[in-house]
């Protein structure tokens, strides 16, 4: 039989688990949803149960497929959605029906409290991120003071595919990439920072050992096997962040490598050897063992999403759109647009708005629309500049991913306000690409992640920045700092101003 490797993705949306050939091409897919659950404004849940069973289900599809094509896996890799925060007992069990997700806002509370009483410079060096509700640090203090009895009944914290690694193997591990970014990790020694802990009343005794992603965690146990189709004794990788491993597949994986995920939100990553530490980046650990210091915009594609609805009740597609914005000329007619309509993650003004500057009579529909897709370039090209002041690095090239990677005229902007030419993968999955790379080190088929992303990435094409639009962007992009810069003063009293709207 032919050998291949079992990919898994446990995401927000869906759990798929992929056949991978041995050169990194996806032989089949099979994947199975689910819904968040949203209890209450600003929380996010969702249930491992569902994880479990729609992953045991899309392993039940595709290991059938691989046995009719004759296919035998010699391994199984996992990535996963991040910061889900799984309380497990001694049997294994989750000691809560829900846990809350990455993007869940309930410990907004207790980010702010930390804020007030604590000298966040001096927290950096510690924690190599600064404070914001994603983290899993948060989350445990969270349902420790909200849930005393599930967390009394805990004996390990897990992250989602830590989970599902648990139902297939019966082991307990934290990967690497997870640790790094739980505000919990000691940047220097890799391992959970005690101090740190005490720091916030959390219990060390809580925290699954730190592995690295291309170890193996265990093998398939007679039962999982039973349920999933997996042929018992399969040997199972510790695994990695969806995020993290993504950037593997798409061949960011070296320090001076920089990566632009475009979804919903815009995710600008520079891999580095050390963690930046400044008040506006986070980091997280890469499967390498590097460090990827990354800058969230919330509001990446979100914003054409934004501007779709209300310029046209959702009524024109984004194609429409976009030869709509490719009528404009470059600068859209000296009019800027501030793409901050959700605020900020991180730092003193998560409460920012977006707005239109120079806005004049001339200006149309075109232009407004070729704003939009320009404002997040420039805001994401001013968070390029802030890691590359703290790094002393300038990437020369950027490797692009997500849905935003396949809008050409959106590429055509950013490589000329970056100045820099962007490359598109050729496989989309970046994040089952990485799981086969995580796989060819731990089976010898590659020596190192760096030799395995360069046998199993390719790169589908390359968008140069032309010279007429880069000249024009680097003579905008000081003004659109500025006005960065000079809005803040007001944003304050927009909240007070909205907030008596309310009352009224």
């Amino acid at each position: 039989m032919a050998d291949c490797i079992i990919a898994l993705d446990i995401g927000t949306g869906s759990t798929r688990a992929a056949l991978m050939g041995r050169d990194g091409r996806i032989l089949g897919l099979a994947a199975r949803e689910y819904q968040q659950i949203v209890p209450a404004y600003g929380w996010s849940e969702q249930r491992p149960a569902d994880w479990w069973n729609a992953a045991r289900e899309a392993l039940r599809e595709i290991t059938a497929r691989a046995r009719e094509e004759g296919y035998a896996a010699s391994a199984v890799a996992a990535c996963g959605q991040m910061h889900g925060t799984v309380l497990v007992d001694d049997d294994g069990e989750p000691t809560r029906e829900t846990v809350p997700l990455w993007n869940d806002k309930r410990t907004l509370g207790h980010v702010r409290a930390f804020e007030e009483r604590e000298d966040l410079s001096a927290w950096l060096p510690r924690t190599a991120n600064p404070p914001t509700p994603a983290w899993p640090a948060f989350k445990l203090q969270w349902l420790r003071d909200n849930d005393p009895d599930a967390w009394k009944r805990a004996s390990t914290v897990l992250m989602p595919k830590d989970y599902v690694n648990l139902r297939l193997t019966g082991e307990r591990s934290m990967d690497w990439t997870e640790a790094a970014c739980s505000f919990l990790m000691d940047p220097l020694t890799g391992d959970w920072n005690a101090g740190v802990l005490e720091d916030l009343g959390l219990d060390p005794a809580l925290m699954a050992p730190i592995r690295l992603p291309t170890e193996v965690l265990g093998q398939v146990t007679p039962d999982a096997a039973r349920e999933t189709g997996l042929a018992a004794g399969t040997p199972v990788l510790v695994g990695g962040g969806d995020y993290p491993v993504a950037l593997l597949g798409s061949g960011v994986c070296r320090p001076g490598l920089a990566s632009e995920v475009a979804g919903t939100s815009s995710i600008v990553t520079l891999v580095a050897e050390r963690p930046v530490l400044d008040a506006e980046i986070s980091n997280v650990g890469t499967p390498e063992g590097n460090w990827g210091a990354f800058v969230l915009l919330e509001a990446g594609g979100d914003a054409a999403r934004w501007a779709r609805r209300v310029f046209h009740a959702n009524g024109l597609s984004y194609a429409e759109i976009l030869d709509m914005a490719g009528k404009a000329p470059p600068g859209s007619d000296a009019l800027l647009f501030l793409p901050y309509l959700v605020g900020e993650r991180l730092g003193a003004h998560r409460n920012s708005r977006a707005q239109f500057f120079g806005l004049a009579a001339g200006h149309g529909l075109p232009e407004m629309h070729r704003a939009v897709l320009e404002g997040v370039a420039f805001a994401v090209n001013r968070h390029l500049a802030v890691m590359e002041r703290a790094t002393g690095t300038r990437p020369e090239v950027l490797i692009a991913s997500g849905g935003g990677a396949k809008a050409d005229l959106w590429l055509r902007i950013k490589a000329a306000v970056y100045g820099r030419p962007i490359l598109i993968p050729e496989e989309p999955e970046c994040g089952l690409i990485g799981c086969a790379a995580l796989a060819a080190v731990a089976t010898g088929a590659a020596g190192n992640l760096a030799e395995a992303a360069g046998q199993l990435v390719r790169h589908a094409r390359e968008v140069v920045p032309d010279p007429a639009w880069a000249d024009r962007y680097a003579r905008m992009q000081p003004l659109f700092d500025r006005l960065y810069t000079d809005s803040q003063q007001h944003y304050d009293a927009l909240d007070a101003l909205t907030a008596s709207q309310r009352e009224a």
